[in-house]
């Protein structure tokens, strides 16, 4: 009985253990590697950059035949990004969202809100680009779920 208990006790705990620190995951055998992208400012150099960086790690996973999952995050300055009106990279992101499946763009909703009562108007955001609630919260979310940080 004391065995069992044990054994019991054992594999709950596992499962506790792998529900709070998931290993990476893997989809038919494959590793996926997580990447959180974070950009902060309004610099074309930066975003390009972390552009260039997507694209990087998109051709290095896929040549080794490996899949990546990237979330770039943009919050603060770097929110002109996604705003058709001010982005430097608008047309990168247009190609790139029909490019990759395994791209998503996040639109921190906290400078959304601040930016717009600036402007005295909604701002608008791309349409590649999802409102998240919160930036910062976003990227400690996915590093969270295992996702490896980048800043460029």
């Amino acid at each position: 009985m004391k065995i069992k208990l044990s054994a019991i006790f054992a594999a709950v705990l596992g499962l506790f253990v792998m529900a709070i620190n998931p290993p990476t995951a893997v989809v038919a055998g494959e590793k996926v590697h997580k990447i959180a992208v974070h950009v902060d400012q309004n610099d074309p150099q930066v975003m390009n950059m972390a552009l260039n960086n997507v694209v990087n790690l998109n051709k290095y996973y896929a040549s080794k035949g490996e899949k990546a999952v990237i979330e770039v995050v943009a919050y603060g300055p770097g929110l002109h990004m996604f705003r058709p009106d001010t982005s430097p990279v608008k047309a990168r992101i247009e190609k790139m969202g029909l490019e990759f499946d395994n791209l998503k763009f996040s639109a921190c909703g906290n400078t959304h809100r601040k930016m717009s009562a600036k402007a005295g108007k909604k701002i608008e955001i791309m349409s590649e680009a999802q409102m998240v609630p919160s930036g910062v919260v976003q990227l400690v979310d996915l590093q969270e779920k295992g996702y490896s940080y980048l800043r460029p």
